[in-house]
């Protein structure tokens, strides 16, 4: 068994590897133990609650406060760190932390989970996203610990503050308020709104940024091209995005900040999305299906699929080659983001045209906002996740999870390579 894995390429095994972790983790969620007494939970929502943990989602068919005990709420915490930080960086820590070697494949996974070219100083890098990540949940727990403190008992406070942190660091938009409220109690409370936002941030550009600007510095001459493009295409969907919510809903300016943060990636919400306008949720899709930055904590095509897109289409209308910031784009590249943007636009019509025919009574919006949501591993949703019904939440499922490992990555998981048998002339066809 173990030598026919050895022989899986790199992505069956990290595909794999999220697959265990979530029926383990809809076992655990099983347990007596796991729910409040009186609690009837069926597998299927602690299944639902395991993918959307692991694939960092937050959508939620019952509500985490109210239906699972500390117990419970601990394994979700746990399942929201695997997912956040990956099966493969996850397994290559725990063998460094055992001082145990790390072997070619173990680093080939690390290099595809993270998205690097390059396979020198993985464990180092490895070693640092480990004390990285505890460092800014740390934080984030201790400035959330001032807020909660004037709501809830210190005990209380303290749980609250280290979910939320991890919940928010992985982008994923789980919270322990209860009523699947969310942050609603808190739309007006600016430093938690800027807390969460610098948090989510930090884990939706990309470990591999984070690393470039501690070993650079503040100096944007000496980044690489993918830095300057995260950097940019983050800044600029966040301007963009806080404008146009501000536009089309009743915001405030920190308000629409933090929707357009949370929108793209997290999923907090600061209000009901049933109370969105059309353009509003228009808006809020288009942010979902963008999402974060590769080597990140985040869902999406990512911000780099969606500059390069720009730049080829930019390209292609005005004649010119390829170049961003002083470097000429990787030919291949936007190939390569035409088919990843193709693929998520075929997985979320087909999801949402599946879901509405199973859930009749389930609105277009509604469901449009619930597969992007999905797709994106957001969370965000108009309230219908808990009504959906089995056939619904299995689809639901399978987006989350196409939408963590990637579609590109999944459709690579059925390919068996057996040489091209034959060539053929290049033949003509119109375009446009």
């Amino acid at each position: 068994m173990i030598r026919q894995l050895t022989k899986l390429s790199t992505g069956r095994l990290i595909a794999l590897g999220f697959l265990a972790i979530i029926f383990l983790g809809s076992l655990l969620l099983m347990l007596p133990i796991a729910v409040h007494p009186g609690i009837t939970l069926h597998y299927i929502d602690a299944l639902y609650t395991s993918v959307s943990a692991v694939c960092v989602t937050g959508l939620v068919s019952v509500d985490v406060a109210d239906t699972f005990s500390v117990f419970g709420q601990v394994v979700v915490a746990l399942l929201i760190q695997i997912g956040g930080l990956g099966v493969a960086t996850l397994g290559t820590g725990i063998m460094v932390i055992m001082g145990r070697r790390i072997h070619m494949k173990g680093r080939s996974m690390v290099r595809e989970a993270m998205n690097t070219g390059s396979g020198s100083g993985l464990v180092r890098l490895v070693r640092w996203i480990f004390f990285t990540t505890v460092t800014i949940e740390f934080f984030g727990a201790v400035l959330s610990f001032f807020v909660f403190i004037q709501d809830y008992s210190p005990l209380d406070a303290v749980g609250l503050s280290l979910f939320h942190s991890i919940a928010a660091f992985n982008n994923s938009g789980f919270d322990l308020f209860g009523s699947f409220r969310s942050l609603t109690a808190y739309q007006d409370n600016v430093p938690l709104l800027l807390i969460t936002a610098a948090l989510i941030i930090l884990g939706g550009i990309g470990f591999l940024l984070m690393h470039e600007v501690r070993k650079k510095g503040l100096h944007w001459k000496k980044y690489s091209m993918h830095a300057r493009v995260v950097l940019s295409t983050t800044a600029a969907l966040l301007v963009v995005g806080t404008l146009l919510l501000k536009c089309t809903e009743e915001l405030s300016w920190a308000g629409a900040f933090f929707m357009s943060v949370s929108t793209r990636t997290a999923g907090f919400a600061i209000r009901g999305l049933n109370t969105f306008t059309s353009a509003g949720l228009l808006l809020i899709c288009v942010l979902m299906v963008i999402g974060a930055s590769p080597g990140s904590t985040g869902g999406g095509v990512k911000t780099t699929t969606f500059f390069v897109l720009l730049r080829g289409v930019d390209s292609a209308a005005t004649n010119r080659s390829e170049q961003a910031f002083h470097y000429s784009i990787p030919k291949d590249a936007f190939r390569k983001a035409a088919v990843i943007t193709s693929l998520a636009l075929g997985i979320i019509l087909s999801g949402t045209y599946l879901m509405m025919l199973m859930d009749p009574q389930v609105a277009l919006r509604d469901a449009l906002v619930e597969v992007c949501s999905a797709f994106g591993t957001v969370g965000l949703s108009t309230g219908i996740t808990p009504s959906l019904s089995a056939g619904s939440k299995i689809l639901s499922m399978l987006i989350m999870y196409t939408g963590r490992l990637g579609p590109l990555t999944i459709a690579s998981l059925w390919y068996f390579s057996r040489g091209e048998l034959a060539r053929y002339p290049q033949g003509d066809i119109a375009i446009g």
